[in-house]
């Protein structure tokens, strides 16, 4: 009976956290059309994604905790290198960095229904598949530091198969670009995300848990060059990795299933 009435309240969690993400988009989505349809509007939406990623955050009715500073001591624009573990990466982040950021994303990011070509307007988008998208994310990612924009980069590429316990390999593109342009980069670990969502395959499951952003001091890249590429992918990965949490499971809560083993996910 006990298992039967958590898979319930699970459900019922599930079917709430849902509401609470698309209710507000569906309502300021003509709004979000709009401002995305000129370039003076983009930071006004950037603005509105924000402030619809607090919201949605908060209404999951979960601990939201940050450490440390996006930027100590004013520094900026910068490059933030975060683990990518779960679909809901991108809102922590939001709500967490002040600013109008920008972020590559995956190109199926900008062909979800309604909210696709709202994101490749105003964020970048790249598919690793393919030399000439990628050469253009970096041209595009090289401008937007130079306008003062500061960069989300998820330097794994993608969702490995033991997210929050283990990293894939980190692509170089996060740290040519950085000593190119001679900009900080922030190494921030996200090490619960996985938790409240589960990368499953398709399938929809939400559970309770606390969410934990650790923004790292900088990393300045100031008289590096190329060569120095791979101690420097493999110190920011040192970093990302200390603050991960492999041993954690979600609190006891009638809102969560039963946690799935990698065989089970």
């Amino acid at each position: 009976m006990s298992r039967l009435f958590r898979t319930i309240g699970h459900r019922l969690y599930t079917i709430w956290c849902v509401s609470w993400f698309l209710i507000p988009f569906l309502i300021t989505w003509p709004l979000q059309l709009l401002l995305s349809s000129f370039p003076a509007g983009r930071p006004w939406l950037h603005g509105l994604n924000r402030l619809w990623s607090k919201f949605q955050l908060r209404m999951y009715l979960a601990p939201i905790e940050v450490r440390g500073e996006p930027h100590p001591g004013g520094i900026g624009p910068v490059i933030f290198c975060a683990n990518h573990s779960s679909y809901i990466d991108i809102p922590v982040l939001f709500d967490a960095i002040p600013g109008y950021t920008n972020i590559i994303g995956k190109a199926a990011l900008g062909r979800v229904p309604l909210w696709g070509r709202i994101f490749r307007s105003t964020y970048l988008t790249v598919d690793r598949r393919s030399a000439v998208s990628r050469g253009r994310s970096v041209v595009d990612s090289a401008r937007s530091l130079l306008a003062g924009r500061d960069l989300i980069v998820f330097p794994e590429g993608s969702i490995g198969p033991r997210p929050g316990q283990h990293l894939l390999p980190f692509k170089d593109g996060a740290f040519r670009l950085a000593i190119e342009q001679q900009v900080p980069l922030v190494p921030v670990t996200m090490p619960y995300n996985h938790r409240f969502f589960p990368d499953l395959g398709g399938r929809l499951r939400l559970r309770r848990h606390r969410f934990l952003t650790v923004f790292h001091p900088p990393i300045f890249t100031t008289g590096l060059t190329i060569a120095d590429i791979p101690e420097l992918r493999a110190k920011v990965r040192e970093i990302i990795e200390s603050a991960l949490d492999p041993a954690s499971e979600p609190a006891d809560s009638p809102f969560r299933g039963k946690v799935i083993s990698e065989d089970e996910g």
